[in-house]
């Protein structure tokens, strides 16, 4: 992890990190004009510029997830390319590197197909991003409203205070103030709906092309299983190979299992949690009771002068009992 517990705040290097620093980056990611291409940065420094202030950010991130899906389809279309290339160079090698890799361009090729299947699915989560937004820049307008008025009443009391406009621009307010309030419900209710539908579409569709991108490792794995790789010696044959018939159906369970995988019987299961949902709730409730159950200075300050008054009456009833016992 490159965080600690956030993204807006860097994580120490360990010191087993510093004794083994990481191997410098890839020089395939550096790029002449920095990271992203230059549209995608276009892009994302226009979304930042243009519309309403409110909503700017979110569609920044619009934007920036849009250039995320080009790249992805950049991604699966290439993969196609290494699968078809895969095949051709094996095509002209012994039976067995030939037919293994012929198979290994086929789980490769399916690989790309599955990027692009999730790339459809990643784009319900960027479409359901938008309704955020578009909530956002509906309620920009009554806040500028609400801000405007406040600012010529404030004028208004400074340079004029007897204005006659002064109550009009008073009644507006209040008139603005109520719509905000049901702008702002809005606002609130939607973003937490559409942030966790649009969530829940990327973690469901991260989840399936994950598990699928490992079924399709692990028939992988099996398929270089068939490869003869014991060392021979000048002038030795290899034996003759005949996996053709369990390379074929080491394809043919692949395809199966994805047909039928689901997240109902995915092989990952629930994760563990330290604390459950209703816990971690149960807990907020409880800080919000002792917060409100703990005195306040003054009440302190006023609730401790009552033992001092409290001793003289008991002095008082000591002499009265001894009056009487006399």
């Amino acid at each position: 992890m490159q965080r600690t517990y956030s993204m807006r705040k860097s994580r120490a290097p360990t010191a087993s990190e510093l004794a083994n620093p990481p191997p410098p980056p890839s020089k395939s990611k550096k790029s002449f004009f920095g990271s992203g291409s230059i549209s995608s940065i276009i892009r994302r420094q226009a979304a930042g510029s243009f519309g309403p202030e409110m909503s700017r950010k979110l569609a920044q991130l619009i934007k920036i997830e849009k250039s995320l899906e080009k790249s992805m389809e950049v991604v699966a279309n290439e993969r196609r390319l290494v699968a078809k290339q895969l095949s051709l160079w094996g095509e002209d090698n012994d039976d067995d590197v030939s037919d293994v890799t012929d198979k290994l361009g086929v789980l490769l090729y399916e690989l790309g197909e599955l990027e692009d299947q999730f790339i459809d699915k990643y784009d319900l989560y960027r479409i359901t991003l938008k309704s955020i937004r578009d909530i956002e820049s509906s309620v920009q307008p009554s806040r500028n409203r609400k801000q405007k008025i406040t600012d010529e009443i404030a004028h208004l009391k400074y340079k004029d205070p007897q204005s006659p406009k002064i109550p009009v621009l008073e009644q507006e307010l209040v008139r603005a103030e109520a719509e905000s309030l049901v702008a702002e419900a809005q606002l609130s209710n939607i973003t937490r709906e559409k942030l966790k539908a649009a969530y829940l579409y990327q973690c469901d569709s991260l989840r399936e092309f994950a598990e699928k991108e490992a079924l399709i490792a692990g028939y992988g794995k099996a398929l270089l299983e068939l490869l003869d790789d014991a060392p021979v010696t000048p002038g030795e044959t290899r034996a003759a190979y005949d996996g053709y018939e369990a390379s074929k159906q080491i394809i043919m369970d692949c395809e199966n299992a994805l047909a039928t995988w689901t997240l109902d019987n995915s092989y990952v299961k629930q994760p563990t949690l330290s604390l459950s949902h209703d816990e971690v709730y149960a807990a907020a409730e409880q800080d919000g009771d002792e917060a409100a159950a703990a005195p306040v200075d003054g009440e302190n300050a006023d609730a401790a002068p009552e033992p001092e008054d409290a001793a003289p009456e008991t002095e008082d009833a000591a002499v009265d009992a001894s009056k009487t016992e006399a």
